[in-house]
């Protein structure tokens, strides 16, 4: 071979170069040393018969020096003694050159130390495991226990038994589907898991798991695969971490950032609504006193203009025209307070919402067209200003809906006390909204008339109150429910 040729030549000239006889040639081991450190046993061993094979045509002294410590296993035993019978003499340590011990006995002793340090690392082994696995019965907050290959479970330790809430006697040798909900159990995902973690070494996963009870609870779950030395399955570690309140929290944040959004989204949709009634109410405006009041003005000026002008003389006439101009000047009157009215009418704050609503819907009537009713309970009083406001507001859109929306041809109002709230109802037999219950849907609301509806309902929270709206094929019903406000006692003490 090239091992014992180069070798065989090298010992050669180191005989030849020797200036005694007979010569002393001595070959050092240090690779089989290096070889066996690095866990390369089998190439060591064959390092080792190379060097004895050598041996057998050339004549030298191979010195080794083996760390102990890599004989720290029950499993080295054997090539350990094979390699002490490969050589002649065997030192275990100083002390037994110094002693003079014989070499049956060096040989004993070294086959004691392999053994020794063999028995101390499994100590240390035992004393580790025995140590880890105190730490793991220890652990409350998570669930560690050990699977065989097949997935029935091993050990169990306290954080297992109060998660899951089953004891070990009662746990040990199931198999951990049972922790799975049947729709798991039944789709195969227990030995998917498993597969996986074989595969990949280990497999991570949430997921809705099974109490000893029947609860659920979201698990955070990581299940590795534990291979020997050799790389052979011996079974599954597990990990389950109870995760349910940072689960719902995530949940309750995105639902929250949803809403959020949704929220956004809507008042914009309110902002842009209400830009446009704004237009739409000055468009009114603005046509109301140009085809109306414009058109009066007009021509009371141009009767003026003539009784200015005209030659006196004619009495019947004039007088004529001055009646004219008196009539055209009422109207202009009724015109210039009707506008006002529907803006901010002074009625609402001087009378209040008995007097305010009636005058309002026989207005509407005129300009729609819908037959309309009111009805007042008898122990309705006035209410705080803003709370008027707010119910008027809703009045006027809620009819502003009617008419245009729902097809109804008539509109019912009622006002009346319920439990110290006032509440506002307006009732149409229309053709029902497409969605109801607003508030609750928490989606957004598409078009003018949800806008419409989210502005009375931004309008009464502002008061304190609530908007309730039931929607069907009979019609619809709109009802503003605001608590009214205990009257603040005076501060002042009596003298």
């Amino acid at each position: 071979t090239k091992f014992a040729g180069l070798m065989g030549r090298l010992i050669t000239q180191a005989k030849s170069a020797a200036k005694r006889e007979p010569p002393c040639i001595v070959a050092f081991g240090e690779m089989v040393a290096i070889l066996w450190t690095e866990g390369k046993h089998e190439a060591a061993i064959k390092l080792e018969s190379l060097w004895n094979d050598l041996a057998a045509t050339h004549s030298f002294s191979l010195r080794c020096a083996y760390p102990m410590t890599g004989f720290s296993d029950r499993a080295h035993a054997e090539n350990f003694m094979r390699i002490c019978d490969h050589h002649t003499t065997v030192i275990p340590d100083e002390s037994f050159v110094a002693a003079g011990e014989s070499d049956e006995s060096a040989r004993r002793v070294a086959e004691l130390q392999q053994r020794l340090e063999a028995l101390e690392k499994q100590r240390a082994s035992h004393q580790t495991a025995e140590q880890l696995r105190l730490m793991v019965e220890a652990v409350h907050d998570y669930a560690i226990f050990m699977l065989e290959p097949d997935g029935r479970i091993r050990t169990w330790n306290a954080g297992a038994q109060r998660i899951k809430g089953y004891k070990a006697s009662e746990i040990i040798g199931k198999h951990f589907s049972c922790f799975y909900p049947e729709q798991d159990v039944a789709s195969g995902k227990p030995q998917r898991e498993l597969e996986i973690a074989l595969r990949d070494g280990s497999v991570e996963d949430e997921g809705w798991r099974v109490r000893k009870d029947g609860s659920q609870f979201w698990a955070n779950v990581i299940i590795t695969a534990m291979r020997d030395a050799d790389g052979h399955l011996i079974g599954f570690g597990k990990v389950t971490r109870d995760a349910t309140e940072k689960m719902l929290a995530q949940r309750s944040l995105e639902e929250s950032q949803r809403k959020l959004q949704a929220s956004e989204k809507s008042l914009r949709q309110l902002s842009l609504h209400l830009l446009r009634t704004q237009d739409e109410e000055r468009r009114r405006i603005g046509r109301d006193l140009h085809d109306s009041l414009g058109q009066n003005l007009a021509v009371l000026k141009m009767k003026l203009d003539s009784l200015v002008n005209r030659p006196s003389g004619n009495p019947a006439s004039d007088m004529n025209d001055l009646k004219q101009c008196s009539q055209l000047t009422d109207e202009s009157v009724k015109e210039v307070r009707t506008i006002s009215y529907l803006l901010y009418p002074p009625m609402l704050e001087e009378m209040g919402l008995k007097s305010a609503i009636p005058w309002y819907l026989e207005g509407f009537m005129k300009r729609s067209g819908i037959k309309t009713t009111f009805e007042i309970s008898r122990n309705f009083i006035r209410l705080p200003s803003e709370i008027e406001l707010a119910l008027f507001r809703v009045l006027q859109e809620s009819l502003t809906n009617v008419h245009r929306h729902s097809g109804s041809k008539t509109a019912d109002v009622s006002l009346f006390m319920v439990d110290g709230a006032a509440v506002l109802e307006i009732r149409d037999q229309g053709k029902g909204l497409k969605t109801h219950n607003f508030e609750k849907s928490g989606e957004d609301w598409v078009g003018a008339l949800g806008v419409g509806l989210r502005g009375m309902t931004e309008r009464i929270r502002q008061v304190g109150g609530s908007l309730d709206i039931v929607s069907g094929a009979e019609g619809t019903t709109i009802a503003a429910n605001v608590p009214i406000p205990e009257p603040e006692e005076s501060g002042a003490e009596p003298s």
